[in-house]
């Protein structure tokens, strides 16, 4: 087993914060091509009919709205999101394992297909009722007709459970003919989540993923961690079976099911399933091929990446010597126990580096906005695509350490009575010599490449005033400047 990069840790935790760490190292290698390999792997088939579409003729799902991503990356995109959003949109059934199969691809989420003795176990049916219906089918003809017998939610997020009722009627769970199996509190969660603060992340959310974005160079490329939401018909079979604690095993349909419970990571409701007679370990969504999100964009209780790394490490006590192959719900499985349990060691690292170095930074004084522009991933981590930032990312994800511990406020007395963003921006921008002046400043500083101080400028210009066109317009170039240059898709989407 691979051991914790704790000495590389334990030294730089003595190093000054007062200074940003230096990173001389070069990033990930772009000529490795094992990803490539891992998500080409097993390709089975794809539907003929690249149209997916609801009841009443929408289209739901496009699968050829990312062809454009088979050529090289333009200026408008970063070519590391670029490499990503081109592994992230393959498309089609794929062979994971003897007796795994999942459809990628259809949605911003996987589905995975456990073959029993007389059905499928089904892992997360997607996000909407259409396109998990979509996936079936193409199960179907090319592996032959199968009931579901059993339905599994590894966790309370929409993605994850929206689609069930594409797969299984009520009437075969209400009957027993079907199971429907989920973490402790998947259903509290899974609920409150859309009804507390619904509207206001359905709001968040509408940028976070680029809903309205056209697919293409110059729009939404990907999420970061799959391709997009699919916006069909959300659905939901409440859990016949709750899964309790650690080690808890079942056997479904002649398939042995071991789980391990990971509140508080991902998701507050999330658990991990291991197939021990097939050396195969799912990681739900604890496990990525980018760094994931400890505060989300759209909104959600913050999450303790010091949890995260802690079940990463028992899931790598538990599995890590076992497993051949290693799934998830997004992105694609990664093959060989060498190369999981490195995959699971490093992206633990990274959770834990996270977190220790940002509460270091915090103890000595500095506050969020400062751990945020000066935390550095270490070489050893950072050139791992999967720690890469295409969905999380380093500079929001120690924020949200910061404030799960130390809240909004940073200790500085001027922003216990901050004033609101309009009347403070109009007495900045009279207090800089009136609009003209505050738009030449900006229009200097895109000019020469210092677009995040042009967006401050340009922020409060069109705050003080929404009807200054020519400040909207330079402050929408400097948006699209931002998002082309950016590595996170969700920030991408956010800036376009």
């Amino acid at each position: 087993m691979r051991k914790l990069i704790l000495p590389l840790i334990l030294a730089l935790s003595a190093t000054s914060a007062l200074a940003a760490p230096a990173n001389p190292a070069p990033g990930p290698d772009f000529a490795n091509r094992q990803d490539f390999e891992f998500a080409d792997h097993g390709f089975v088939a794809t539907r003929k009919d690249p149209l997916i579409k609801a009841a009443d003729g929408r289209v739901v799902w496009d699968l050829s709205a990312y062809d454009f991503l088979k050529g090289p990356a333009p200026a408008t995109v970063n070519p590391s999101l670029w490499r990503q959003s081109q592994l992230l949109t393959k498309h089609g059934l794929f062979k994971v394992t003897e007796g795994v199969w999942q459809v990628r691809g259809f949605d911003i989420s996987n589905v995975t297909f456990i073959a029993g003795k007389t059905g499928w176990i089904v892992i997360d049916p997607l996000t909407s009722q259409e396109v998990a219906k979509a996936a079936y089918e193409l199960v179907t003809e090319n592996l032959g007709a199968r009931p579901v017998v059993a339905l599994i939610y590894t966790h309370s997020h929409t993605d994850h459970f929206g689609g069930a009722r594409g797969m299984v009627a009520q009437a075969d769970v209400d009957a027993g003919r079907t199971q429907v199996i989920a973490p402790a509190g998947f259903l509290e969660h899974a609920v409150s989540e859309n009804i507390i603060a619904g509207n206001a992340m359905g709001r968040r959310a509408t940028y976070q993923f680029g809903y309205f974005l056209p697919k293409g160079p110059m729009g939404q490329v990907s999420s970061g961690i799959g391709a997009a939401i699919s916006p069909g018909t959300q659905t939901l079979i409440p859990p016949t079976v709750s899964i309790t604690a650690t080690g808890q095993e079942m056997v479904v349909d002649g398939v042995r099911l071991q789980f391990q419970i990971t509140p508080g990571t991902e998701a507050p409701s999330e658990m991990n399933i291991y197939l021990p007679d097939l050396h195969a370990l799912c990681m739900a969504e604890n496990a990525n091929a980018s760094q994931h999100n400890v505060l989300t964009p759209r909104g959600a209780l913050v999450r303790d990446a010091k949890a995260w790394a802690d079940y990463l490490t028992e899931s790598i006590r538990l599995y890590g010597d076992k497993t051949d192959v290693m799934f998830t719900s997004h992105a694609w499985p990664r093959f060989g126990q060498a190369v999981v349990d490195d995959f699971l060691a490093k992206h633990r690292d990274a959770y834990k580096y996270l977190h220790d170095q940002t509460v270091r930074m915090m103890n000595e004084g500095l506050t969020g906005n400062e751990i945020a522009n000066r935390l550095k991933l270490p070489p050893a981590l950072d050139r791992e695509w999967y720690n890469r930032g295409y969905y999380g990312s380093l500079s929001f994800n120690s924020r949200a350490v910061y404030q799960r511990y130390m809240g909004w406020y940073d200790g500085n007395p001027v922003n216990l009575t901050p004033l609101e963003p309009a009347d403070e921006s109009a007495r900045y921008v009279a207090a800089m010599g009136g609009a003209k002046k505050v738009l030449a400043a900006a229009r200097a500083a895109h000019a020469t490449g210092d677009d995040r101080w042009a967006s401050q400028l340009l922020n409060r210009l069109v705050y003080a005033d929404a009807k200054n066109q020519p400040a909207r317009d330079l402050l929408a170039q400097v948006y699209d400047s931002m998002a082309y240059a950016t590595e996170n898709a969700i920030w991408r989407n956010m800036y376009l």
